[in-house]
């Protein structure tokens, strides 16, 4: 049996052997509790005709249960510092592989084709750093990788606008970004205890999953998530406001957007947060041949 490295003990000594001091600037918090590390791979759904993407694994606490289950993991860390720490504690397992890179900066698509090729079952699991939660896992949906779903951990309250439902505090311009390319659903919450050092708020795990089938059909995605990032730009403000105020040459193209909210069945009055993803797609089709060039905003 395996020593797990996810416990208080094992891994102060593994960052004491190593002298390893935790930069804050790379969301750098480790988890010491090996039964929530079990949770999050449960959820992944793995077996041995399964491939993972890592997205900074650390001392490699994830990284082990996640290669006692899939067939191959491949691990993306930034600092390169760790690179030693993790060959010394991933040793045991032949299964895993390291690269040293961005994941912002990785052009993942070619690390599937060089490295996972033959496996259909991809996923991709991580504890995400905090700091760049968001833009991770935008550029991971719009490149529209292979995969079939996400399972990563961030900070509960991000958790949360992701997977809000319209008319509720947390929906926003992020939910539907997600939303329009996975389910999202919360797995399980995790407390700020369980890290080192401990972050000053609490996790989530968030499972998505690929939709069968699209939940809206859009003519150009970049304008549905342009018209609703300015559907929200103030929340206080109705669409109409919000739309006028955002979109180029929208207060001299009232009437037109006014229409379109007609043609959409959506009432100027409303606020942004209660369209569902549905009404974003039907009013971003109708407003599009007006706003060609915002497209590409």
């Amino acid at each position: 049996m395996y020593k797990d490295i996810a416990t208080p003990k094992r891994t102060q000594e593994i960052l004491k052997k190593y002298g390893f001091s935790i930069k804050k600037s790379l969301g750098q918090n480790f988890l010491i509790d090996p039964n929530i590390l079990q949770n999050i791979v449960s959820h992944a759904n793995l077996t041995k005709e399964s491939a993972v993407i890592e997205i900074g694994p650390g001392i490699g606490a994830l990284t082990e249960h996640l290669a006692r289950k899939a067939g191959q993991v491949v691990a993306v860390e930034i600092d390169q510092r760790l690179l030693p720490v993790l060959e010394d504690t991933l040793s045991p397992y032949d299964n895993i592989e390291i690269i040293h890179s961005d994941i912002l900066k990785t052009n993942v698509e070619d690390v599937i084709q060089e490295k996972l090729a033959g496996y259909k079952d991809i996923m991709v699991v991580a504890n995400l750093p905090y700091y760049v939660t968001t833009p991770i896992l935008i550029k991971l949906l719009m490149e529209k990788l292979p995969i079939r779903g996400m399972v990563v951990m961030m900070q509960k309250e991000v958790a949360d606008r992701i997977t809000a439902s319209p008319s509720t505090k947390a929906y926003g311009s992020l939910s539907i970004a997600i939303q329009y390319y996975m389910k999202a659903e919360i797995a399980m919450t995790v407390p700020r205890t369980v890290f080192i050092p401990q972050p000053n708020v609490d996790s989530a795990v968030i499972k998505l999953t690929r939709h069968e089938t699209s939940p809206v059909d859009v003519l150009d995605e970049d304008f549905l998530f342009k018209v609703s990032r300015s559907s929200f730009a103030q929340r206080r403000k109705t669409i109409l406001n919000n739309l006028q105020s955002q979109l180029p040459l929208g207060k001299e193209k009232k009437e037109v957007i006014l229409a379109a909210l007609a043609e959409a069945n959506v009432d100027p009055t409303r606020r942004g947060e209660t369209l569902s993803i549905q009404e974003f797609g039907n009013l971003a089709n109708i407003l599009l041949p007006n706003f060609k060039e915002s497209s590409l905003l």
